[in-house]
């Protein structure tokens, strides 16, 4: 979701910086510290503001006669401002300085077009010729002859990027109609061609660009109201001929009936762009106007009218965006969110669990991955490999394999490796690589879909520890195999979960791991599973035990079982699908389950945060969530066995005796505010005297 936030005018503009094509600012940049921007008009100023305060910081301008014909940049490096003026004349200044005609003055041999101040790479310099040159190897020369590597091409645009700490530079140049692209990488000095792949019946009118994963994604906006996708991988070959660009359409911008004809574009976020232009319905006026569209839905978030129209352009900064409108400056901040289905169709995991990943990451499965398809081919073939290796050579090819995670297609590779052992251990029983499984889904952020069977194998083996890790990490598991995890742990026996390693974060700091955990047998309850199976494993009979805490409190159930079913709490779940499923839970393990969660929820109402401690410790709001669900799903059941009467005897009191308490509170709440408000009504100018009296 995305919305446009307050707005105010930043500064007033010149008789230059008017409406319509060709007015405006020549551009604006950030500054030297947060909040700060450089403006450059059509003229021969350069003005320094703060944002949050709208005035001005610092002015400089040329003499009458000259023109700046690029914007003006600040070395980030060395906090100096750098300009051309009358295309080949360099200027460098410091804050202090106050006349341009004193500060330091360099006369280059070529024209300029742009100067990109990188944060860490320092200035680059792009000609009009298309070479480029670092501010510091130009310093050192200024006449120094510069290339001409565009032969009767004008640069359209430009921007730069720093890839690890290679300064990389993209531009995009026009000839009779065709468009091309150009790549330079200046620490290894290759300049790679492009051809843009046409268009019929439109051209692109802006570009914008972004680098992720070594891939440049280049959006460009057509003037048949689209905006397409190129992408471009940096590690090419240096004596490939010109490549011809393919494009994919990523957004048309229409929505109902009505059609925006853009002039700038900005990319906000992965998911979300925003469009400067003209807004036209059929048979209407049309008007200018600022929108924010959803890349991933294709839909329309917001807008905002501009009435007094606009330059056609469009900066975008800290969350703030840029525009002309009428003769001023104006600022609009904005606030973008996550475009997820979670939250219409079921409920996102618990904020409380930095290391997993907070959704399935679809997008690092993008076509950026796509593009680079060599290195993917040879992980496949390793993959392959695995399906027929022993142990020992699975290993050493795991592990070359897992060095290789910079690749962009990795996570899809693992995805397609686990598949690949989960198919081997279908066809071979006795083969089952634990660890390795283990070692995969701790280290990696994978994910249900991408391994479907996997959860399914380690439920048919019982593997405990490694379902309780899938349950902790993964996002989108399906309610039937929540469910059935949770009817495997409440099955399995304390004997047998002593003896296991199960991560005990969730518990250690309210249950006594070191208790000798004498049970207390006061009832033998049949569990309903086959008494042929696993003997070693499986109680025949489920009792019920009882566990010291830290503070003396008995906990149901012991700790290693306590944390596997603190991964079912945290697990995401929709209570449609999911409630039919614990329709089916076996009455004397709904009864053991009701009971653990009655026990959180005692320990949390315990504390005035009403929050377990821990790492992964369940919530209040999960604990009752599942109350609920439980109480639902077998509440004629509960009603009706004689063993849970007393625990549901013992829930009403306890819940009762928390409304009494909040209405206390409640009332409390309010003789404070009465309080409050006479403390308020008090004439504080009126004259008293207060008598202490000192024992």
């Amino acid at each position: 979701m995305a919305a446009l936030c307050e707005s105010f005018t930043l500064c007033g503009l010149g008789p230059s910086g008017g409406v319509g094509l060709g007015g405006g600012l020549l551009a604006l940049e950030p500054g030297p510290d947060p909040d700060h921007v450089l403006l450059t008009d059509r003229g021969r100023t350069a003005t320094l503001f703060k944002v949050s305060d709208q005035k001005p910081l610092g002015c400089w301008s040329v003499k009458h006669g000259q023109i700046i014909t690029c914007p003006v940049v600040c070395n980030f490096e060395t906090h100096e401002y750098i300009a051309v003026h009358d295309d080949k004349v360099l200027r460098i200044w410091k804050n202090k300085d106050i006349n341009l005609d004193k500060v330091f003055k360099a006369t280059l041999s070529a024209d300029v077009y742009r100067i990109h101040s990188l944060p860490n790479g320092g200035p680059v310099v792009l000609f009009k010729g298309g070479g480029v040159r670092t501010l510091d190897v130009l310093l050192e020369a200024p006449q120094q002859e510069i290339e001409n590597v565009i032969s009767d091409e004008v640069i359209k645009w430009s921007e730069a990027f720093m890839e690890g700490q290679q300064p990389v530079l993209i531009f995009a140049t026009e000839k009779d109609g065709d468009f091309f692209v150009y790549i330079q990488k200046l620490k290894m000095n290759s300049l790679h061609k492009y051809k843009l792949e046409q268009q019929e019946l439109s051209k692109p009118l802006s570009f914008t660009a972004y680098i992720k994963n070594k891939i440049i994604t280049l959006l460009c906006l057509y003037s048949n109201d689209s905006v397409y996708k190129v992408l471009i991988p940096l590690q090419q070959n240096t004596g490939e001929e010109e490549r011809i660009l393919s494009k994919s359409l990523l957004l048309n911008l229409s929505v109902s009936g009505s059609v925006l004809k853009g002039t700038s574009f900005v990319v906000l976020d992965k998911d979300h762009i925003a469009v400067l232009g003209s807004l036209a319905a059929s048979g209407e006026e049309s008007k200018e106007c600022l929108t924010i569209w959803n890349t991933k839905f294709q839909t329309l978030q917001t807008s905002k009218e501009l009435p007094l129209g606009t330059s056609g352009q469009l900066w975008c900064y800290e969350e703030k965006f840029f525009f002309t409108h009428g003769k001023v400056l104006t600022v609009i901040m904005y606030k973008c969110e996550t475009s997820s289905l979670a939250a219409a169709v079921g409920k996102l995991k618990d904020s409380q669990t930095p290391d997993v990943s907070s959704f399935v990451n679809w997008n690092t499965l993008g076509d950026e991955e796509l593009v680079v398809s060599f290195e993917s081919q040879q992980s496949l073939k390793s993959e392959s490999r695995m399906t027929d290796a022993s142990t020992t050579v699975l290993e050493d090819e795991l592990r070359q394999l897992m060095s290789k995670a910079q690749m962009p297609d990795f996570q899809a590779t693992i995805g397609c490796v686990v598949t690949a052992l989960i198919n081997r251990c279908k066809q071979n029983p006795k083969y089952y690589p634990r660890n390795f499984l283990l070692q995969i889904v701790q280290t990696r952020d994978l994910s249900y879909s991408l391994c479907p069977d996997l959860m399914a194998v380690a439920l048919e083996k019982k593997d405990v520890h490694l379902l309780q890790i899938c349950l902790e990490r993964f996002p989108d598991i399906p309610e039937e195999i929540t469910y059935a995890c949770l009817k495997v742990f409440l099955s399995i026996s304390e004997a047998y979960l002593q003896r296991i390693d199960v991560n005990l974060e969730s518990v250690i700091c309210y249950i006594d791991i070191e208790f000798n955990n004498k049970e207390v047998k006061t009832e033998i309850l049949e569990n309903g599973f086959n008494a042929e199976l696993e003997q070693d494993i499986w109680d025949m009979k489920i009792p019920k035990e009882t566990h010291l805490t830290a503070d003396g409190e008995f906990c149901p159930v012991g700790p290693q079982k306590a944390a596997l079913l603190n991964a079912v709490l945290h697990s995401a779940y929709s209570e449609t699908f999911l409630l039919p499923h614990l329709k089916n839970l076996p009455a004397q393990q709904a009864v053991l389950f009701l009971r653990y969660l009655y026990y959180l929820y005692v320990k949390c109402s315990e504390k005035i945060n009403t929050a377990l401690p821990g790492i992964r410790s369940p919530t209040i709001n999960q604990i009752m969530d599942w109350m609920c669900l439980l109480l639902d799903a077998h509440f004629t059941v509960m009603v009706m066995l004689p063993e849970a009467k007393e625990l549901l005897s013992s829930l009403h009191k306890f819940v009762r005796a928390q409304v009494r308490f909040y209405s206390e509170l409640n009332k409390i709440e309010g003789s404070l505010r009465e309080l409050q408000r006479l403390h308020h009504q008090k004439d504080s100018q009126t004259y008293s005297i207060e008598v202490l009296e000192l024992i």
